[in-house]
């Protein structure tokens, strides 16, 4: 028997994707539906970058259709980032659609490194990615991503973004000799981060992460206040003391309206490279308690690694020296389930709104 349209959609109704957990109808992700002499064409757009899953999902929709009786399927699957909400009475930044806030609360438990390896595991699935080094006394990722020099002003007002491994970058370490203390207080460090962000030329971002500093003080209160945050990543470690802060920091984002996307347990345990022994130095467990008491999602656990540490420090981090390695592949889901959780978000309309101008005629 024929294959209708109706059929077809029937069938995409049934499948789910696997990174979403939802059918592509109900998602909306099904784009010009069309059957001819038993061919069925269809695209599919996912509101994620995606690209290493492309293929399998298009595979998937294939043996669907075939299987329902379609002669052939030509299927094409891409990605479309669009911009979501942020809090309520904060713009948009021109340039930017989306503001990753990636923010620990607690030093020393690996979030400037997470930060940089999400942003470049969004970057390798596709997405056009900056990253803003919002950590004015101790500016790290010039060093994370090997760059040097200083960034260039074209029109003396603003500054072109520093490049990477194919990140968009721009930071106080840009800026100033690597021995250089910054001796400011908060309005100074707060009127800086929003300087680096608005008068950055920022080319046409799908996701801009901000490398937070820690605590919960100037920097956070302006970027929840000001800054359109599209969602925030808090980074721990199992050990109860980095859970304290972990947890006041989830709070801050709470009370300000910030959707939390999820959270990143660093150090999660030790594997013995002689011997393979799994040790869990920190605590086993917290971070998992902690997003199951919030009602949050646990993105991902990476290991104690030396080599994550190495890789950093040399200028090419784990999704550059090891893309296919397995703490890469941990740092790739973390950032496919950031942008699977922002594209679930509402979206924001405002630049459909006619621009509306009264005047005296």
């Amino acid at each position: 028997m024929p294959i209708s349209e109706a059929d077809a959609r029937a069938i995409l109704a049934r499948l789910v994707d696997p990174n979403t957990g939802k059918d592509y109808v109900s998602t909306r992700s099904v784009k010009n539906l069309s059957v001819a002499a038993d061919v069925v064409t269809v695209e599919i757009e996912l509101g994620y970058p995606g690209r290493s899953q492309h293929e399998p999902i298009r595979r998937q929709v294939i043996e669907a259709l075939r299987a329902a009786g379609a002669a052939s399927a030509a299927v094409t699957v891409r990605s479309k980032v669009v911009a979501h909400a942020v809090q309520r009475g904060v713009k948009l930044v021109p340039g930017i659609k989306n503001i990753i806030a990636v923010a620990s609360a607690k030093g020393g438990v690996g979030k400037s490194t997470t930060a940089v390896n999400l942003a470049l595991a969004l970057c390798a699935e596709g997405a056009a990615v900056g990253i803003l080094d919002a950590d004015i006394y101790g500016p790290s990722q010039p060093l994370m991503l090997g760059i040097t020099g200083r960034p260039e002003s074209k029109d003396g007002r603003t500054l072109e973004p520093m490049e990477g491994h194919g990140l968009q970058a721009i930071s106080i370490g840009f800026l100033i000799d690597t021995d250089t203390p910054m001796i400011w207080r908060g309005p100074m460090v707060t009127q800086a981060l929003e300087q680096l962000l608005r008068d950055t030329r920022w080319r046409d971002l799908d996701y801009l992460v901000v490398d937070l500093p820690p605590g919960t003080g100037d920097i956070q209160l302006t970027l929840a206040q000001k800054v359109p945050v599209t969602g925030a990543v808090i980074v721990t470690t199992p050990q109860d003391i980095a859970l304290i802060d972990a947890r006041k920091g989830f709070k801050m984002f709470e009370k300000v309206g910030i959707p939390i996307l999820g959270v990143v347990e660093n150090m999660s345990l030790y594997v013995c490279p002689q011997c393979g022994h799994r040790s869990h130095i920190f605590g086993e467990g917290g971070a998992a308690r902690m997003c199951a008491d919030y009602g949050v999602e646990l993105l991902g656990q990476l290991p104690l690694d030396a080599a994550i540490r190495e890789q950093a420090d040399s200028g090419r981090p784990t999704l550059v020296s090891d893309p296919d390695g397995p703490v890469a592949a941990i740092y790739r889901t973390i950032a496919r389930r950031c942008a699977v959780k922002i594209a679930e978000l509402q979206k924001d309309m405002s630049s459909k709104f006619p621009h509306i101008v009264v005047q005296n005629t």
